[in-house]
């Protein structure tokens, strides 16, 4: 922590970066303008799927899981560009590491989505 940056100083100036982070990853994401276009459907249509609080926040929970891991995925892309083009084995099984944690999130989140959304229209 930087020093004289404490209690709510710390909080605003953690709360740019984070903001910075996102428009960051908006800017020069694909993958995450595309899920979050997908969030901004899916979110609203969770209050009409999910009957219970707890099935609203694992449908809400699922698509914000898809964007932190593509999120942190991104982190991990742009650190290994960072240190150079050249290929190299470690660099490659790092972004696909990272790759394979998105895949499960999305997997994840359809598995809750068609269980959750299946049950509410096989139940109608």
């Amino acid at each position: 922590m930087k020093p004289g940056h404490t209690g709510w100083r710390h909080l605003i100036h953690s709360t740019r970066y984070s903001l910075k982070g996102l428009r960051a990853a908006f800017r020069h994401e694909s993958a995450f303008r595309q899920e979050l276009a997908l969030c901004l459907v899916l979110v609203p249509l969770a209050w009409w799927i999910g009957d219970t609080p707890v099935e609203w926040i694992l449908l809400v929970g699922s698509c914000f899981m898809v964007l932190i891991v593509e999120l942190l995925n991104s982190a991990i892309e742009s650190v290994v560009d960072r240190i150079g083009p050249e290929r190299h084995v470690l660099s490659g099984r790092a972004k696909d590491i990272g790759s394979a944690a998105v895949m499960l999130s999305l997997a994840m989140a359809g598995l809750t989505w068609g269980l959750l959304a299946g049950e509410k229209f096989l139940m109608a």
